[in-house]
């Protein structure tokens, strides 16, 4: 039996987590790796499935759930239902403690050559819910029980013991009405092939064309009481024939081919009406089978898309499947870094509430960014690719039976250890399985604990739109269930909530905090400084604030990221003063958060490394000093970078006369500098380029002429150190 990895782990936070949350609902599965996204979201439907079974054996209610897959009676049970009943919402078919779960698989690259990508996403929705369900059955719900009225109606929900109310005709129950139509007929055929009347009895005469035949008052009778309910059965029967026939999925298919019709406004709405009646049948067979019934909708390969089909995909999950009763979760699973790149090239993307990570943050509900993966998991990935592994290109990534033997076992209590941004997540976690089993009481006691702790203070960051507040909860939900899983100690509970609420509100500042912490590390591991060891008692806030000149001199490149982040002030007095999280908290919560995107602390990474160049050559003397250096030099630092570069003495006596520091030659203006040293044409040149970096026309690649247009904002300005000052964005 296989061990367990980090990634069931995921899986199984995910699947408990889901089982809990309300529909409608869409999670953001974020991981550069798409093997890794397979695995999980193929051990998510194992695990929803054991978790759906195991909420149905410990069910005690009263009605008990009907079978998934019905029987004979059952079957014509709910064609009983469909044809002379409507379900009465009530309290308690309206929350079913039992849930069933069917996952739809949507690959967004097989649809990708429609003009009308989300249209694709509403017949495959179609498609699953006939196979599962059954095409007569939908037909028949389509025939016998919908109303578009019904649509514009406001649904009621009322308390009772009933969940079934008859249809009826002039208060006459239907089906009392068509066994009337069909038993009287019958008996009175019975009767009179029973008792001979006399044949002289009613009978009439009639000429047709010259000939005499005799009709029997009695059999037009029956005639005529036969011919009714044939004809309302023929109509019938018809309209379930067209159905069968001109299905959901003809009609939009139809629609998208027909240019005229596509390209009208109206077209979505034809289709969220479609997606609708998909809904309320889904209702309806919740309230048949006792169950809640989850439609997980997981959607994939949609970064292989162009721009506008990603974002008009991202539209139809916000509009499509949002409806307020709707049963959809949505996984979106995607590689964030691609989608956030497309989405903001797209021409659609006119104001901030376009740019990607406003779009996101609008759908997503439950964002779960998977960890990378450690080194030895990339080390028996590599060796896996170089044997030409079949089973790697079939699908999952990390299956255990396959990782390098020579890997040292690791207990649990070693995991703790480790160094902080190393997590196993592919390889086993131990030599055994371990039994994923977190009930349902720890984690609603620990959820409710950790937002009750400090719940003043938390309220004040917390903001006051409901997709928020959904999406910290189900955050708090998830960390619990992976520290329970992990068998991890837990912290306070008002340092879980606290932590989910800083990840959530300002990501690109605790990125930008992560990303200094793991520089350091790396830095003491470089040099070698074994007994400098990081002060774990160092506050965050000590961290940003050594780090902020850094990160403004950075703003203009990174404002999309400064735009996710909530109000400065409020992460000052949030870190400051609430809440006084340590390096020693970053290390204990960082391996278990999963709410925050990692795309950004690999773009923060990238920017900040980008001047960084080996310390060899003559890029030691003439190459740009990065400005994580630059900046904290003092003017003895200054003078000992001109005597390494030769330069005249009398040059760092103006430099120690004026005080001249790394901070002033960063914000300080070019040619009041150029003015004060007063050097010759070949020693600025030389020195501008060491200290100010490149120039703003050799900075411009030709590759980048059409980001600049497009985003001005985006102009790589970290290089050049002045360029910036121009710009003013509030960095604390």
């Amino acid at each position: 039996m296989s061990s367990t990895t980090k990634d069931d782990i995921f899986a199984y936070a995910l699947s408990k987590t889901l089982t809990k949350v309300s529909s409608p609902a869409t999670v953001g599965l974020y991981s550069s790796c798409g093997s890794r996204i397979r695995r999980i979201l193929e051990k998510m439907e194992v695990y929803m499935s054991q978790e759906a079974l195991r909420i149905e054996g410990n069910y005690k209610g009263k009605h008990q759930p009907r079978s998934v897959k019905p029987s004979l009676s059952g079957m014509l049970m709910l064609v009983w239902r469909l044809l002379f009943h409507k379900p009465i919402w009530t309290h308690e078919n309206q929350d079913h403690h039992n849930v069933r779960f069917i996952n739809v698989n949507f690959s967004a690259w097989h649809f990708a050559g429609s003009d009308l990508l989300w249209a694709g996403l509403a017949i495959r929705l179609f498609q699953a819910m006939q196979i599962h369900f059954g095409k007569l059955q939908f037909v028949l719900y389509q025939v016998a029980q919908h109303d578009v009225d019904d649509e514009i109606k406001k649904k009621i929900v009322v308390d009772g013991p009933h969940h079934w109310r008859s249809k009826r005709i002039c208060c006459c129950p239907l089906w009392f009405l068509v066994l009337l139509s069909l038993l009287v007929p019958i008996i009175i055929l019975t009767y009179i092939l029973m008792v001979e009347l006399p044949k002289h009895v009613g009978k009439a005469t009639a000429k047709v064309n010259g000939t005499t035949s005799h009709v029997s008052v009695l059999e037009g009778l029956i005639i005529a009481s036969f011919g009714v309910p044939a004809a309302n059965a023929l109509r019938f029967v018809f309209l379930i024939g067209k159905n069968l026939i001109f299905n959901q999925e003809l009609n939009i298919k139809k629609a998208m081919d027909n240019e005229r019709v596509s390209s009208k406004l109206g077209f979505m709405n034809d289709v969220r009406k479609e997606m609708w009646l998909l809904s309320r049948f889904v209702e309806f067979m919740e309230v048949f089978e006792r169950r809640r019934i989850r439609v997980v909708l997981r959607i994939t390969n949609l970064d292989r898309c162009s721009p506008p089909k990603i974002v008009a995909v991202l539209d139809a999950i916000n509009i499509l499947l949002s409806d307020e009763d709707s049963p959809f979760i949505s996984v979106l699973a995607i590689d964030p870094d691609i989608i956030i790149q497309k989405v903001n090239s797209a021409d659609s993307c006119f104001c901030k509430e376009d740019r990607a990570y406003a779009l996101l943050n609008r759908i997503v509900t439950l964002s779960f960014s998977v960890p990378p993966l450690c080194e030895d998991s990339k080390l028996s990935l590599f060796h896996r690719l170089a044997s030409n592994s079949k089973y790697l290109e079939d699908g999952s990534m990390g299956e255990d039976k396959h990782i390098t033997a020579g890997i040292k076992k690791t207990s649990l209590s070693d995991l703790s250890s480790v160094v902080l941004f190393e997590t196993n997540e592919g390889i086993p976690l131990m030599d055994k399985t371990v039994e994923l089993n977190v009930t349902d009481a720890e984690i609603e006691n620990w959820v409710k604990n950790t937002l009750a702790t400090n719940e003043r203070k938390l309220n004040e960051y917390i903001l006051d739109d409901s997709m928020s507040m959904r999406r910290v909860i189900n955050s708090i939900r998830v960390t619990v269930i992976i520290m329970k899983a992990l068998k991890t100690e837990l912290p306070q509970p008002d340092l879980i909530a606290s932590w989910v609420v800083l990840a959530n509100h300002w990501p690109c500042r605790l990125s930008w905090i992560i990303q200094c912490v793991e520089d350091a590390q790396q830095r003491d591991y470089i040099d070698r400084n074994e007994q400098s060891e990081s002060d774990d008692s160092k506050s965050l806030w000590k961290v940003f604030s050594e780090s902020r000149a850094e990160l403004y001199v950075m703003r203009a490149q990174i404002e999309d990221l400064l735009e996710q982040d909530g109000d400065p002030e409020m992460f000052e007095r949030f870190l400051k003063v609430d809440f006084h999280f340590t390096i020693k908290d970053l290390k204990a919560l960082n391996m278990v958060t999963v709410n925050l995107n990692h795309s950004i602390k690999k773009e923060l990474a990238l920017i900040r490394g980008t001047s960084r160049l080996k310390n060899s050559g003559w890029m030691r003397t003439f190459a740009p000093l990065p400005v994580t250096a630059l900046i904290n030099m003092d003017s003895e630092d200054i003078c000992k970078e001109l005597e390494n570069m030769e330069y005249p003495r009398k040059y760092a006596g103006i430099v120690k006369s004026n005080h001249i520091t790394g901070s002033a030659l960063v914000f300080g203006d070019p040619d009041d500098i150029k003015k004060l040293l007063n050097m010759t044409f070949g020693e600025w040149t030389t020195f501008r380029l060491r200290f100010l970096g490149l120039p703003l026309h050799l900075q411009l690649q030709p590759k980048n002429v059409h980001n600049l247009q497009r985003h001005p904002s985006r102009l790589h300005l970290y290089g050049s150190h002045h360029s910036l000052s121009k710009h003013h964005s509030t960095v604390s």
